[in-house]
């Protein structure tokens, strides 16, 4: 995290890999008919076929790279600490998008917004998206996912550019909370 001048916490994103690489494919064996969360289903043989993850997260190989999260702003949007974001940049960035974008020398994965987030706004649900062009006319917001960070208002000052549009996030499967371990004993 770093501390700016006037005290606005931002938080430093560590951008890994480069464009995305198919060359090298792995295939790792798939369980076509689903994982179930609730009641388990009757016994059969779950491993049918194979799934390549490039092919199946990586639309745009030319374009894609990934980043590891650092920090947390986006908390809130279940981003974390040490996830694997998978990101294009051939993708425009519309209101709502999870971006990674590089403004006046760091990181940020924030939302986009084309609304003040200080002034209430009026819902048109007709109303089509709209491309960050419209940062020369009303401007343009970085949203965080956690109350601890401000918005910030990115203007024609700022050195701003949006490096790709977040596609997917790969995460740790968490471990059982202890409350819920301790409830399930005895």
């Amino acid at each position: 995290m770093i501390e700016k001048e006037d005290h606005i916490k931002e938080e430093k994103f560590d951008v890994e890999g480069g464009p995305g690489d198919n060359s090298e494919r792995r295939m790792a064996p798939m369980a076509h008919d689903g994982i179930h969360a609730g009641f388990p289903s009757p016994a059969q043989d779950y491993m049918k076929g194979f799934i390549d993850l490039n092919r199946e997260l990586v639309k745009r190989p030319e374009a894609t790279f990934y980043g590891r999260v650092v920090g947390d702003s986006m908390i809130d949007a279940g981003v974390e600490q040490g996830d694997v974001l998978v990101i294009d940049k051939s993708l425009e960035p519309t209101e709502g998008s999870m971006a990674v974008c590089f403004i006046d020398g760091e990181f940020a994965l924030k939302y986009i917004s084309f609304k003040d987030p200080e002034k209430p706004q009026t819902v048109n649900a007709r109303k089509q998206p709209r491309s960050y062009d419209i940062l020369h006319q009303d401007g343009l917001w970085l949203l965080p996912a956690n109350d601890e960070y401000p918005p910030i208002h990115v203007t024609e000052g700022n050195d701003f550019t949006v490096w790709g549009i977040v596609t997917y996030i790969i995460k740790k499967a968490p471990k059982m909370p202890e409350s819920h371990s301790q409830s399930t004993q005895g």
